[in-house]
């Protein structure tokens, strides 16, 4: 398809939902200091509030994957419908929770519906950009990145007030899905695809260009949502250590929302160098930012916005790269029904980390227990490594 058969209104569109489809994934981490005081909350309940939404995203996926729900209704209707019950669990939360389970319980249906927001928002954009995909991709999730940085923004504005952060939440979500119902029509290059076949994933796990590709995400999401998540603990740590006040939350905001400038960039330079060493310089980058995090406890602040500008950049940096590299390296017959299964596997690893953290951070310093990340981007290396020794040639 050709740019004149495409209306120009397309990409940013999907750009900007995605961005506003995304907001409430993070949206419990960011009210969690507010809700520290008002509920007596531990720092360990940044473990549930995190993993409850990560374990609704894998339920979502899966059960979207065997209903094969965007093959079977269209999928501008079930983004729509998505983002409609994500903004009511937002809302719930604004104006009904007094306590952690119901905050738990409505956070992993929001975990549901992005599970029909995110990927399926990847998926409309490949209806449109059946060509050229590798380009919107970075800018999708660029957008996802900066969508999961908005709600601390929201929290550093607004302060101890919680309810109107998730008041927000609902709106923008509900925006998200009135501008593909109104402004995204199916693309004409829609696919049809097939259920989840899990004998065809058995397939799959044999073919080790495949493994190898698998590892280097798996690597980097072992570290990813553990460092968004305690980003504002490891803050919050530094300002009392050297007794200086800090916005915890507009700082975290700016260290995520980076990241989505490091997808665009690895994006672009994806298209001179290759996604593999794209994606192994970010790994890299980010374990060095691991290993220096004892070190950079003891920095001054000047130094300290720098370091975690740096490993927000790159510690999601490598996520497209990494998608990418899966998806060329399946085989061609099993393509969706693997990258469901590594997308889902990835995730879990995601509340294994941070459950790890969470369990060791009443009795360790958390700049120190930071290198429990750094088998995720070493192992993700090695194993990027090895996909260059399978199919350099």
């Amino acid at each position: 398809m050709s740019d004149i058969d495409r209306p120009r209104r397309i990409l940013p569109l999907i750009i900007l939902a995605q961005l506003l489809g995304t907001i409430s994934w993070l949206a419990g981490n960011a009210i969690l200091p507010a809700l520290q005081q008002s509920w007596a909350l531990p720092d360990s309940a940044v473990v549930a509030v995190t993993n409850s939404v990560q374990l609704g995203f894998i339920a979502g996926a899966l059960l979207f994957a065997l209903l094969a729900l965007a093959d079977r209704v269209s999928p501008r209707m079930l983004f729509f419908a998505c983002t409609t019950v994500s903004a009511g669990c937002s809302l719930a939360i604004a104006l009904w929770s007094q306590t952690l389970d119901q905050l738990l319980w409505l956070r992993f249906i929001n975990g549901l519906m992005l599970a029909g927001i995110y990927p399926v928002g990847m998926k409309i954009a490949t209806g449109w950009y059946p060509q050229g995909l590798g380009r919107a991709l970075g800018y999708l999730v660029g957008a996802l990145v900066l969508g999961t940085a908005s709600p601390h923004l929201l929290s550093g504005l607004i302060g101890q007030h919680w309810q109107p952060v998730m008041l927000s939440v609902a709106a923008t979500t509900l925006l998200a899905g009135l501008l593909v119902l109104a402004g995204v029509p199916d693309g004409p290059a829609l696919y049809r695809g097939a259920p989840l076949n899990w004998r065809a994933l058995i397939q799959a796990l044999r073919h080790r260009p495949l493994q190898a590709a698998a590892g280097g995400y798996f690597g980097h999401m072992w570290e990813l949502y553990a460092v968004w998540a305690l980003a504002p603990l490891w803050l919050n740590a530094w300002a009392d250590y050297h007794h200086s006040p800090l916005n915890s939350s507009l700082w975290t905001f700016a260290i995520i929302a980076i990241g989505g400038l490091g997808c665009i960039l690895g994006g672009r330079a994806s298209l001179r160098f290759g996604s593999r060493p794209v994606a192994s310089l970010m790994l890299a980058l980010s374990g060095l930012c691991c290993l220096l995090s004892p070190l950079m406890m003891q920095a001054p602040g000047w130094l300290l916005l720098p370091f975690w500008l740096i490993w927000g950049f790159s510690v999601v940096g490598d996520s497209p790269q990494l998608s990418t590299l899966s998806a060329q390296h399946a085989p061609p017959a099993v393509v969706g029904s693997a990258l469901t299964l590594i997308n889902c596997l990835g995730y879990s690893l995601t509340t294994l980390s941070v459950a790890l953290l969470g369990w060791l951070l009443p009795g360790w310093p958390i700049e120190w227990l930071i290198w429990l990340l750094l088998p995720g981007p070493l192992l993700g290396l090695l194993s990027l490594r090895r996909l260059g020794r399978l199919t350099d040639h």
